[in-house]
């Protein structure tokens, strides 16, 4: 199953956390780049909200787009690198100084999917609840 079907069947309620993981990371995303955002790291798009940076990433040039109307900006150029989902949270998350996370179709509303810097999606070392005991919420 594609990344976006296994996004509507979590939705749905249906869906199996660790196949949408697993879809996300063998995605390939669109992951647009940033326009002189000093504060993006590694250069690609972000955002900060409640002190996690996310990173934008699309799943097609129709889920950009619609985040480029949203934005009002349709009409202005959208360069953007092509990116394994794994690597967006293998190689550039750690880069990133504090909390970060990638935030997939961020302008569909029903079909956009948020992938926190937590154990299981990010490297162990950048996971908020590293050293969680994630079941019971106790530290191990």
């Amino acid at each position: 199953m594609e990344l976006t079907a296994e996004i509507a069947a979590y939705r749905d309620g249906t869906g199996d956390p660790g196949r949408l993981v697993g879809e996300f990371r063998r995605a390939v995303l669109l992951a647009p780049l940033a326009d002189g955002d000093a504060g993006a790291a590694g250069g690609l798009m972000s955002a900060v909200s409640g002190g996690i940076r996310w990173f934008y990433a699309f799943t097609d040039e129709e889920a950009l787009a619609r985040f480029a109307r949203a934005r009002g900006e349709a009409g202005r150029e959208w360069p953007y690198l092509a990116v394994l989902g794994a690597r967006l949270v293998d190689a550039v998350v750690p880069q990133v100084d504090g909390p970060a996370g990638v935030a997939v179709n961020v302008a569909d509303g029903d079909g956009s999917m948020l992938f926190p810097p937590v154990s299981g999606i990010v490297p162990q070392a950048c996971a908020v609840d590293a050293g969680q005991d994630v079941a019971s919420g106790a530290v191990a």
